[in-house]
C-alpha cells in the first residue's frame, strides 16, 4: 500500500505518525514523519548484536540547505534546553511510505528528496539525497549526524568522548563507519539535548543527549541534480547508498508477491510482518520480536505471532525453526517466556506458551503434513500435557476435574502479567479461562496425532472429554451469557473480559453452537470496537478508560479496559465460525475491516500498534509496531481469501 502524508497533516499534528524498517537481526531504523525523533528508541541506525541486545548509534539528523543568501533547516527536532526547534517539516510538501520513507521539500527553486533503507542482515542504514537545483546559484546541502553510541533506551554515558577520523567513529567499545559520496568533515565536539513527546506522554524519560563530531557537505551546481549518499554501519561497507535502498525496496516488494494474498490490507501486513522474524545467534535458529521500538523476543508472543506472521505467509521453514528452539530448550513441561543473554539462563514463567507451542505445532502440521517433524516433536509435546498433569513451576496443576490452574504469590503467568510495586492488577490465579480452552485444545490435538508416531490417542482423547465437561459446567453462565474469566472464588471471576474469545476460536472447542453465539454477542456488545477487543468491560467499576502517565498508572490501565488489536483475529475467526463460513459470513467480517487501511495508516505507518485507549481509542499507544497485532490480523485476512478470495488488489 502506498500511503501519502501532505503538509495539511504535518500542520495538524506534524509527529503523530512514524515509520520502520529492520534488518533481520532486531536491528532498526525509525523517526517520525517530520524526520524528527520523539522517542529515545528511535534512531536511523539502531544496531542489534542479538535480539535484545541493541545500541543506538545514529540517532537523528540536522540538515541545512543553502542557496545563494537562502538558508533552510530541513530537519525536524523539539529540543529541552531552550534551543528553538528545528521547523523543516514547513518545508516538507510530502512524506510517502511505499515500501521504503521518503521525503519531499521545496525551498524556492531547490527540491529536495530523501529516501532511508537498511540493509537486510547488517546492521547498515543509507540515507540518499537527491537535489534538483533550479536556482541560478551554487546549493550546498550539509548533513550532520547526531550519535548516541548508547543501549537503545539508556541515556549516553557521561561524560563521552566520540573519536571521529577519516570516515570511522569510535566511542564506548563501539565503531561507526560512515560511507559518503559527498565530503566528510571533522567537526567540534558538541552535544544537543533533545525533548522526546511520545514518551513524556507516557511517562520516560523525555529528553536525551545526542553528540556531533562531524558533518557530511555536498554542492550541486545550477541547474543540475545531484544524488547524494550517506552510508552507516558497523562493518565496512562496499553497497552504495543507492544499492542499499534498491535491494530494500526489492525485498519488500518481493515479501508482498510471495505471500500471495490478493487484499491490498493483507499484502501490506504481510510485508509488516516479516519485521519482527529475526535471526537469534544464541540458539542458532529464527525468533519473534513482540514489538517495536521496546520489546525483544518472549515466548507467549512469539506463539502467538507465529501462526499470522510465519505461517500464514508460508514460510513453513522459518515456522518450523522457531518452533524447534522452543522444543529444545523445554524444561519440566515448560519453554521459555525470554531467552537472555549471555550466560544468564531463560526465564520459563508462562502457562500458555507451552500450549500455544503445541497449536504452533498443529498449525504447521495442517499446512505441510510434515509427519517427520511430528514424530521429532512429539517426546516434548508429551512432557508439556503429562508435567501440566503432575504440577509443574509456578502452581501450574490440572485439578481432579481435569482443569488447569496456574499461579500463586506474585506470579504473572498469563498474558495478563502486570506486576507494579508488588501489586498484581490483574493477579488471575486460579483457573483462567483461555488457559483452559488452549489446555483442551492440545489434549485434542495429541489425540489426532498420536497415530502419526504409533501411539495411541485414547487417553488424551478421554482427558480431553473430562475437561469439556467441567469448563461447560463450571465456566459457562447462564443468567449472563458469557463465561466466567477466572476461576478463583473470588469477584473476578464474573468480570467481563476478552479471554473468553479464545475459548471460540482455537482449532478444538468445548462450547455448543447456541452458547458460542451468545458469548460472541456478548463481546461485540461490550468489548469489541474496530481498533481491537477492550480487555475489560465499561461497566466494571475496575474499567481504566485511559492509558499514559507514570508507569504505575500505565500498568494499572494496561488490561483493565485497555483495547488491545490482536484479540480481534480469535474474534474474527469466531465470527467466521459461528457464522458458518460461509461466504456470507465472509463478507460481514470483511465489510467489518474496512477500516484497516486508516489503522495501518495512523502511528507506524504500515503496521499495527499494541494498545489503543479503552474508552476512545484514538492515537495509538505502546509499541508502535506489535507482532501479535500484525500476526492475528494477517490469519484473519487469510481466512477470509480460503473462504472466498478477494477481489485483486482490494483495499
Amino acid at each position: 500500500m502506498r500511503f501519502v502524508f501532505s503538509n495539511r497533516d504535518f500542520s495538524e499534528e506534524k509527529e503523530r505518525n512514524c515509520w520502520l524498517l529492520t534488518n533481520g537481526l532486531g536491528g532498526f531504523s525509525s523517526t517520525s514523519g517530520v524526520f524528527s525523533t520523539t522517542r529515545n528508541d528511535q534512531g536511523l541506525l539502531v544496531a542489534a548484536d542479538s535480539p535484545n541486545h541493541r545500541f543506538n548509534l545514529v540517532h537523528r539528523m540536522t540538515e541545512e540547505l543553502t542557496a545563494g543568501s537562502r538558508k533552510a533547516v530541513l530537519s525536524a527536532q523539539t529540543f529541552a534546553d531552550g534551543t528553538p526547534p528545528e521547523d523543516g517539516w514547513q518545508y516538507l510538501t510530502e512524506f510517502v511510505w511505499d515500501l521504503c520513507p521518503s521525503w519531499h521539500y521545496q525551498v524556492d527553486q531547490v527540491s529536495v528528496v530523501r529516501q532511508c533503507a537498511m540493509k537486510y542482515g547488517k546492521n547498515a542504514t543509507a540515507v540518499v539525497y537527491t537535489v534538483e537545483n533550479r536556482s541560478p546559484f551554487l546549493c550546498t546541502l550539509r548533513a550532520t549526524p547526531v550519535l548516541q553510541f548508547a543501549p537503545k533506551g539508556e541515556p549516553p554515558q557521561a561524560p563521552q568522548t566520540l573519536e571521529y577520523r577519516d570516515g570511522v567513529v569510535r566511542g564506548q567499545g563501539r565503531v561507526l563507519y560512515v560511507k559518503c559520496s559527498g565530503a566528510l568533515t571533522p567537526l567540534e565536539p558538541a552535544s544537543q539535548t533533545l525533548y522526546y513527546a511520545d514518551d513524556q506522554k507516557d511517562g520516560r524519560r523525555e529528553s536525551g543527549i545526542g553528540m556531533i563530531c562531524f558533518c557530511a557537505v555536498w554542492t550541486v551546481n545550477p541547474g543540475e541534480t545531484g544524488v547524494l549518499e550517506l552510508v552507516f554501519s558497523t562493518e565496512p561497507e562496499e553497497a552504495s547508498g543507492q544499492e542499499i535502498l534498491e535491494a530494500c525496496r526489492m525485498r519488500q516488494h518481493e515479501l508482498m508477491e510471495r505471500s500471495g494474498f490478493r487484499s491490498e490490507a493483507a499484502r501490506e501486513l504481510a510485508r509488516s510482518a516479516d519485521a519482527f522474524v529475526v535471526d537469534r545467534a544464541s540458539t542458532g535458529g529464527k525468533t519473534i520480536e513482540a514489538g517495536y521500538p521496546f520489546f525483544g523476543d518472549w515466548g507467549r508472543d512469539t506463539m502467538i505471532a507465529l501462526p499470522g506472521c510465519v505461517l500464514a505467509r508460508g514460510e513453513y521453514e522459518t515456522g518450523k525453526s522457531i518452533l524447534r528452539t522452543f522444543l529444545a530448550y523445554e524444561q519440566d513441561g515448560l519453554v521459555p517466556n525470554l531467552f537472555p543473554e549471555g550466560e544468564a539462563k531463560p526465564q520459563y514463567n508462562s502457562v500458555d506458551a507451552p500450549l500455544l507451542l503445541i497449536n504452533g505445532i498443529w498449525l504447521y502440521y495442517q499446512r505441510t503434513h510434515d509427519a517427520e517433524f511430528i514424530r521429532e516433536a512429539w517426546p516434548v509435546m508429551e512432557r508439556i500435557v503429562h508435567a501440566y498433569c503432575k504440577g509443574t513451576r509456578y502452581s501450574i496443576s490440572m485439578d481432579e476435574d481435569g482443569l488447569i490452574r496456574a499461579g500463586s504469590g506474585r506470579d504473572q503467568v498469563t498474558w495478563m502479567d502486570v506486576c507494579v510495586n508488588g501489586v498484581l492488577p490483574t493477579p488471575r490465579h486460579g483457573k483462567p479461562v483461555e488457559i483452559n480452552a488452549y489446555w483442551y485444545n492440545a489434549l485434542c490435538i495429541l489425540s489426532r496425532l498420536a497415530p502419526l508416531t504409533g501411539s495411541s490417542g485414547e487417553t488424551y482423547e478421554a482427558l480431553a472429554e473430562r475437561v469439556k465437561d467441567s469448563f461447560v459446567r463450571k465456566f459457562w453462565m447462564e443468567d449472563r451469557g458469557y463465561l466466567k474469566d477466572v476461576l478463583s472464588g473470588t469477584p473476578a471471576d464474573f468480570q467481563l473480559r476478552c479471554n473468553q474469545i479464545w475459548a471460540l476460536s482455537m482449532p478444538f472447542t468445548m462450547l455448543p453452537p447456541d452458547k458460542e453465539s451468545r458469548v460472541l454477542a456478548c463481546v461485540r456488545e461490550h468489548l469489541y470496537t474496530p481498533h481491537g477487543l477492550r480487555t475489560l468491560s465499561p461497566e466494571d467499576p475496575e474499567f481504566c478508560p485511559f492509558y499514559g502517565g507514570s508507569q504505575w498508572n500505565r500498568d494499572m490501565a494496561y488490561h483493565q479496559g485497555t483495547i488491545w488489536p490482536f484479540p480481534l483475529g480469535a474474534y474474527y475467526l469466531a465470527c467466521l465460525k459461528v457464522g458458518g463460513n460461509t461466504p456470507e459470513a465472509a463478507e460481514a467480517v470483511r465489510a467489518q475491516l474496512q477500516s484497516m487501511a486508516d489503522l495501518l495508516r495512523e502511528g507506524c505507518v504500515g503496521q499495527l500498534p499494541e494498545i489503543y485507549d479503552g474508552w476512545n481509542p484514538g492515537p495509538s499507544k505502546g509499541c508502535f509496531a506489535q507482532a501479535w497485532s500484525v500476526g492475528e490480523l494477517l490469519r484473519v485476512y487469510e481466512a477470509l481469501e480460503r473462504i472466498a478470495p478477494a477481489p485483486q488488489r482490494e483495499q
